[in-house]
C-alpha cells in the first residue's frame, strides 16, 4: 500500500511521478519557500522522493522566484521613476551613485542576504531597481540557492531515518510533523526578529558610507595621497623632508609630537588665545590623581574639564571630565601620559590651517573648518538609538555615537531636549566639518600669523579654537586655541559633504606640497629631518598606546 502524502502536499500526490512531485514542490516555493523545501528534504532522506529530483525541483523553483523579483523591480521600478512626481523623492545623481556602487559591492550583499532572514525582498528589488546586471544576479543568487538548499538537505539525510520513522509511524498524523517544522520555523524567525532590524539598519548605512566619500576607509581614501607623497619624495630628493617643516616640533609634527609641548610654548607666548594645558606626572593611577588634584587647585581649574592623551591621533581619548568618578576612571584606564586642560565651552569651534614659508615676514591662512557638533532631539517616544539611526547623517557613524553612550543609548529624552553627540571637534570622532572659508578675515589672519610668527620653529599645522561670537572671531579677538596639530595635520575643509571628491584630493595634494616645500626651504637652512627608522618606531609606539586610551566624548 502506498504511504499516503503529508496533508499539505495536494491530492493526487501519491500517483504523481517523482518529476512531476518534483515540480509541485518547485512550485509551492513561489509560495513559501521554507515548508517545500524542508519538506522536499524529509521526503529525500525517507526514500520518498529521488534527491536529485527533489533538490532540483526546490532549487530551480527557489532560484526562479528570486529572478520574478529582480525582474519586477527592473521592469516597473525604473519606469515609476521617470514620473514627476517620483523625482521629487528620488534624487538622479544619488540614484546613479547607489547604482555605481551596487554594480561593484552587490554581488556579496544578495549572496549574504539569502542567510538573514528579512533581508532578502528588499536587497533583491534594490537589485532590479539599481539594474544590477542579471547575470551577476542569477550567479549570486543561484549560488546562495544552491548553498541554502544543501545545507537543509544534509541536515535532513542527518535527522531524516528519526523523521522517517516517526512520519510512517503515524502516517494518519502527517500534520505533526509539518506543525513541528512550521513551529521550528516561527520560532526561529522571531529569535532573529530582534537582530533583523540592527541588521538592516547597520546594512544600509554601510551601503551608504560607501556613497559618501567621506567615510570610506582611511586606506582607500589616502591611497592617492600616499602616491602623490611619494612623488614629491622624488622631487624634493627626500622622504623625510616633511619632518622638518616644523622644526620646533618632534619630526615636524608627522608622528608622535608632544601636545603639551606645543600648547606649553603657546601659553608663554599668547596666554590670552590658549587654553591652559598642564602634564599630570606620576607612574600609578592614585600618584597621578594626586597630581591632578594638586594642579586644579594650584591653577584653579574645576569640573567639568579636559583630559587627553598627551600623544594622540584623530581625537582619540579626549574626554570631558564632570565628577570625580569620571576622573578615576579615565586615570584607571590607560598609563599614557596625559594632559589636563581648562575646558572651553566655546560653544564654535573651528580648525584653522597655517602656513608660512621660513623667509617670509607673513603666513598666510590656507583653509578653515567650521565645525558642526551632532545633536538629537527628543519626542518622548524614542530612545537615543532610535533618534541616531533616523538621523540622516548620524548613522553612518551610529557606533561611534553608542560606544560614547553606553547604557544611556536606551534613554527616552523628553520632547523638545537636545541630547549633544561628540565633543571632540574631530571627523574620525563623529563631528560635522563644513568649508569655513567665509569666516576668513583680514584681522583673523593677522591675529593667527601674529601668534604663529612667535612660536619657535612653527611654520605649518592647524589650530584646533574654540569661540562664542562670530563677529569677535571676525576682528581677531577673543577665542581660545585648544590644540595646535604640526605638518601631518589636515585643512579639514575637504571633509564639507558638499565637496567632490575631485576637490578633497586637490586641496590635499596643495597642502602636501606646501609642506614639503616648507620642509626642503628649512633643510636649507640647516634644519635637520628625523630618521625613517626614529619614524617608524614612533608610530609603532604611538599605535600601541592609543589602543589604551579610553572611547573620545
Amino acid at each position: 500500500m502506498t504511504d499516503p502524502a503529508p496533508l499539505w502536499l495536494p491530492t493526487g500526490w501519491t500517483d504523481a511521478t517523482p518529476g512531476t512531485q518534483a515540480l509541485i514542490l518547485g512550485l509551492l516555493t513561489l509560495v513559501q519557500e521554507d515548508v517545500p523545501t524542508i519538506g522536499a528534504a524529509l521526503l529525500s532522506a525517507a526514500g520518498r522522493l529521488p534527491w536529485h529530483l527533489a533538490w532540483t525541483g526546490v532549487f530551480l523553483g527557489i532560484w526562479l522566484g528570486d529572478a520574478l523579483l529582480y525582474l519586477l523591480a527592473r521592469g516597473l521600478g525604473r519606469p515609476l521613476l521617470q514620473h514627476r512626481w517620483a523625482k521629487r523623492f528620488f534624487n538622479p545623481t544619488a540614484v546613479a551613485r547607489s547604482e555605481n556602487w551596487f554594480s561593484q559591492h552587490g554581488i556579496w550583499l544578495l549572496f549574504s542576504s539569502r542567510f538573514v532572514p528579512g533581508t532578502r525582498l528588499p536587497t533583491y528589488l534594490a537589485a532590479g531597481f539599481l539594474r544590477l546586471p542579471f547575470g551577476r544576479f542569477l550567479l549570486a543568487t543561484g549560488t546562495a540557492v544552491a548553498v541554502w538548499t544543501t545545507g537543509i538537505f544534509l541536515l535532513a539525510r542527518v535527522g531524516g531515518p528519526a523523521l522517517s520513522s516517526a512520519l510512517q509511524r503515524w502516517n494518519s498524523h502527517a500534520w505533526v510533523l509539518i506543525a513541528l517544522v512550521l513551529i521550528l520555523t516561527v520560532a526561529l524567525r522571531l529569535s532573529l526578529r530582534l537582530f533583523q532590524q540592527d541588521f538592516r539598519r547597520r546594512a544600509a548605512a554601510a551601503a551608504g558610507r560607501w556613497t559618501r566619500w567621506e567615510f570610506w576607509p582611511a586606506s582607500l581614501f589616502y591611497l592617492p595621497v600616499v602616491l602623490n607623497y611619494l612623488r614629491l619624495a622624488v622631487r624634493y630628493r627626500g622622504f623625510t623632508v616633511p619632518t622638518a617643516a616644523n622644526p620646533g616640533i618632534f619630526s615636524g609634527g608627522i608622528v608622535g609630537e608632544s601636545k603639551i609641548a606645543t600648547l606649553r610654548d603657546l601659553l608663554a607666548t599668547s596666554p590670552e588665545f590658549t587654553a591652559a594645558a598642564h602634564r599630570i606626572e606620576g607612574a600609578t593611577t592614585l600618584e597621578r590623581l594626586a597630581s591632578l588634584r594638586q594642579l586644579c587647585a594650584t591653577e584653579k581649574i574645576d569640573y567639568p574639564f579636559i583630559l587627553k592623551p598627551d600623544v594622540g591621533q584623530r581625537g582619540v581619548g579626549v574626554k570631558l571630565i564632570r565628577s570625580p568618578d569620571q576622573t578615576y576612571a579615565y586615570l584607571a584606564s590607560t598609563t599614557a601620559p596625559l594632559i589636563v586642560q581648562r575646558y572651553a565651552p566655546g560653544p564654535h569651534e573651528i580648525g584653522v590651517f597655517y602656513y608660512r614659508f621660513p623667509h617670509e615676514p607673513r603666513g598666510r591662512i590656507f583653509a578653515i573648518t567650521e565645525k558642526i557638533f551632532p545633536t538629537v532631539t527628543g519626542d518622548g517616544i524614542h530612545s537615543l538609538e532610535e533618534l541616531i539611526w533616523r538621523d540622516p547623517r548620524a548613522r553612518f557613524v551610529a557606533d561611534k555615537y553608542f560606544q560614547r553612550l553606553g547604557e544611556r543609548r536606551a534613554e527616552v529624552l523628553p520632547a523638545g531636549i537636545s541630547q549633544k553627540l561628540v565633543e571632540a571637534g574631530n571627523h574620525a570622532q563623529g563631528c560635522i566639518f563644513q568649508d569655513g572659508a567665509r569666516l576668513w578675515t583680514e584681522d583673523l589672519e593677522r591675529s593667527i600669523d601674529a601668534i604663529s610668527t612667535r612660536l619657535t620653529g612653527f611654520y605649518i599645522g592647524r589650530y584646533d579654537i574654540r569661540y562664542e561670537s562670530e563677529s569677535t572671531l571676525r576682528a581677531g579677538k577673543d577665542f581660545q586655541i585648544i590644540e595646535l596639530n604640526g605638518a601631518a595635520s589636515e585643512a579639514t575643509s575637504i571633509y564639507d559633504s558638499r565637496n567632490s571628491l575631485v576637490a578633497a584630493y586637490r586641496t590635499l595634494f596643495q597642502q602636501w606640497e606646501l609642506v614639503f616645500a616648507i620642509g626642503a626651504a628649512n633643510r636649507q637652512r640647516g634644519a635637520t629631518t628625523t630618521r625613517p627608522t626614529e619614524l617608524w618606531h614612533t608610530w609603532r609606539a604611538t599605535n600601541a598606546q592609543i589602543a589604551t586610551y579610553p572611547p573620545a566624548d
